[in-house]
């Protein structure tokens, strides 16, 4: 048996459910069209599909169903499941965003499902399949596959549901007569005959247990106890293994600062850069991460995609057009965050930080930030984890000195916590921002101003820019990495 801890309780098995918080796990009992490989940058292989077709025109791709693929009731799977799956998603609002490139959708026969597109297919058209667990039509004819429900559905991937209880763990048993168990894309694959994830809302509990044996594996995300929770006696008879997870398909920024930009008080750019200055990484890093962390001047640092220098001559012909709706600065100065070496650095981002606050508007009055209307500048953290504390308390006494007032507040629970996300009700939180590498699939999601209002999408920040939004699409359109680039 494996045993992993999960950070969230779950209230639903639903698989197109549009709230409430999914089970984990869902990777051992879907199954999709494609998987990626995992040493490659955009290789795909065929799990439900065991075989795809573009047309000439480029405008539509054709799923062909494995012959051997079935249900676990014994039902064979067919391009009418997966019709289904996709008529069941597009009706819902981030499905629409998501396949916001699909036209329409056919099944030519029992094994061939052709989807149609407004536009000559993409790589990240292809990308999105290896996230869509495939439902079977048969079972969800008569319910609602978006209704919460706590009753584990049919399924037809290599693991079932075989116990749970709410709140504490799942638990899921191997099928031994799993249909793809000899397919080429599974073989060397799960190994263990029962995976349990065991519900753990508190990092702190979680790592005793792991120290205790309760748990099998820990994906260790604060510094401080990476660099000395784990010397234990296990550590040093070798029973515990510490070891740097290479994520080459996530990548990003894996801890920023997000602001709500819905909000008015920080529409104007020159606040945003004030509290960008308020931040002094170079400290926190040192006396609170025991330097493990690096600055992100990028939004995929360490990756062919860092943004280095002065724009090169390719990304000049996509931005003259717009150069006089973009910042002066981004043509004659490579982007980077001031770096803090000294007292006097610091002293002078705060300056200049005030200085911005100013120009915007914003003004000191008995300590206080306060616009023209004499409304305080106050910034509330949305927060699940309380360890987000330590980051952000250093930051609030830095955002004291500016005269605004920071707060954290912790979400009562994950209910709490994914609604206000998909709500869009919050200030601001601490959150990672990554993406599948290549970060193709949710970026017009994320930077495009049609998913800002999107209740569930990845543009947190509510990034709104006519700019931004002919890069993000023209990124997606690129045909050679180059162009992307």
């Amino acid at each position: 048996m494996l045993v992993l801890p999960n950070r969230s309780n779950f209230d639903t098995f639903a698989p197109a459910a549009e709230r409430g918080t999914g089970a984990p796990g869902g990777w051992l009992r879907d199954d999709k069209l494609v998987r990626r490989g995992g040493d490659e940058l955009s290789g795909f292989y065929g799990n439900l599909a065991d075989g795809i077709a573009i047309t000439d025109d480029r405008l539509a791709i054709v799923f062909r169903v494995h012959p051997r693929a079935k249900w676990r009731d014994g039902v064979p799977i067919t391009s009418r499941d997966v019709a289904y799956t996709l008529g069941v998603l597009t009706a819902q609002a981030l499905g629409r965003l998501l396949f916001h490139f699909i036209d329409s959708f056919e099944e030519i026969d029992d094994r061939h499902v052709a989807i149609h597109l407004k536009v000559p297919v993409q790589l990240q058209h292809v990308m999105i399949f290896q996230f869509i667990a495939i439902m079977p039509e048969h079972y969800w004819r008569d319910k609602d596959p978006s209704a919460s429900t706590l009753v584990p559905p049919l399924n037809s991937g290599p693991y079932e549901i075989t116990a749970f209880k709410q709140g504490r763990y799942v638990e899921y048993r191997r099928d031994p007569d799993y249909w793809g168990k000899d397919i080429p894309l599974n073989r060397g694959r799960y190994n263990f005959d029962t995976i349990r994830f065991d519900i753990y809302r508190d990092a702190t509990v979680t790592r005793e247990a792991f120290r205790k044996g309760l748990i099998d594996i820990w994906t260790e995300s604060d510094a401080r106890y990476w660099h000395n929770a784990f010397d234990t006696p296990a550590y040093h008879k070798g029973w515990v293994k510490k070891i740097r997870q290479n994520q080459g398909f996530a990548v990003g920024i894996r801890q920023g600062i997000v602001l709500n930009n819905r909000l008015g008080k920080f529409a104007d750019r020159r606040v945003r850069q004030a509290l960008t200055l308020a931040v002094d990484f170079e400290w926190q890093n040192r006396v609170l991460h025991f330097g493990y962390h690096k600055r992100a001047h990028s939004y995929w640092p360490d990756t062919i995609l860092t943004a280095t220098g002065l724009p090169s001559a390719d990304e000049l012909a996509l931005l003259s057009p717009y150069r006089e709706q973009l910042p002066a600065e981004l043509f004659s100065r490579p982007f980077r965050f001031p770096e803090v070496v000294t007292e006097e650095d610091y002293r002078a981002n705060i300056v200049r930080a005030r200085e911005l606050l100013d120009e915007a508007g914003w003004h000191i009055v008995d300590g206080v930030l306060r616009n023209a209307a004499g409304e305080a500048f106050e910034i509330a953290f949305l927060s699940l984890n309380p360890a987000d504390a330590r980051t952000l308390l250093p930051y609030f006494q830095r955002l004291k000195l500016l005269g605004i007032r920071g707060t954290l507040a912790l979400a009562s629970g994950t209910s709490e916590w994914i609604h206000r996300l998909r709500e869009f009700i919050f200030d601001a939180l601490v959150a990672p921002t990554t993406s599948p590498m290549p970060p193709l699939i949710g970026l017009q999601a994320r930077f495009h101003s049609d998913g800002g209002l999107v209740p569930g999408s990845g543009n947190r920040s509510g990034i709104s820019d006519p700019v931004v939004d002919f890069l993000a699409d023209e990124v997606v359109a690129a045909r050679t990495l180059s162009q992307m680039i």
